[in-house]
């Protein structure tokens, strides 16, 4: 019997949210040896003349795989690890330096830093059950998505939560695990945002004492011609320098997760 186009994007969306959780335990899996090799009977070739079923699954399988970035934004520390980063090199007035890349891909490591136990928790409870085939792929989610929930649970606001259920129009929850997801990530999204606004704001006072002071030493001696973030600038490469702020900033934004 054919298949319908819903099942199959199901199918699709379903797999590639429980490919975070492989990527996240990839590296601590790496070492078991490779996988062994399907059957040929079991590869789903009929339906290349037929039915159109590979073509299909195909199509959507590429569709959700363009969500993934947008996931690994909602569900994870990045948007908390790149608020602060861009925070700081505002806060230094090194425009450009470090460059884009840099920061992103220093956030994407620290993501999966922190994110790893719990991939490594989605790994062996949806996973590994789903391959062996003793659950089904929507039990894989729903098993899969606790370690996520309950993660995100740990660092949202109950103010944000509350406003996303109201917005829902959900009954009130018991517990946590009556709560929707649809409601848990914005709220955490959200709550993320917050957190790291703060923690920007506390990396920019320093630096605002020094633009202040130099900016008042160099307008009471007369230099008025030269700009002020000539001088505190280097003054502020100096101190983060001799601090050693970037061992500081990383190591106070991975112990805010533990």
């Amino acid at each position: 019997m054919t298949p319908r186009l819903p099942q199959i994007v199901r199918r699709a969306a379903v797999h590639c949210v429980l490919c975070l959780g492989v990527g996240m335990a990839a590296t601590t899996r790496a070492w078991a040896g490779p996988p062994a090799d399907p059957p040929v009977s079991s590869l789903p070739l009929s339906g290349i003349g037929g039915n159109g079923q590979v073509t299909w699954t195909i199509v959507a399988l590429l569709t959700v795989l363009t969500l993934i970035p947008a996931l690994l934004v909602s569900i994870t520390p990045f948007s908390r690890i790149l608020i602060v980063f861009h925070f700081l090199r505002q806060a230094l007035g090194t425009q450009t330096v470090p460059t884009n890349q840099t920061l992103i891909g220093l956030a994407l490591f620290l993501t999966y830093f922190v994110m790893q136990p719990v991939g490594a928790q989605v790994y062996d409870s949806a996973i590994v059950p789903l391959q062996s085939g003793r659950i089904t792929a929507i039990q894989a989610l729903d098993v899969g998505s606790k370690p996520l929930r309950t993660f995100m649970l740990h660092y949202t606001r109950e103010r944000d939560l509350a406003l996303f259920v109201d917005l829902a129009k959900t009954p009130r929850p018991r517990n946590s695990d009556d709560l929707p997801m649809r409601v848990v990530i914005p709220a955490y999204l959200i709550s993320e945002l917050k957190t790291g606004f703060q923690i920007g704001m506390v990396l920019f006072l320093p630096f605002l004492v020094i633009d202040l002071v130099v900016a008042s030493i160099t307008t009471s001696v007369g230099m008025m011609q030269l700009p002020p973030v000539v001088i505190s600038t280097p003054l502020k490469i100096i101190l983060f320098v001799v601090v050693d702020g970037w061992n500081l900033v990383v190591g106070s934004l991975l112990k805010s997760f533990y």
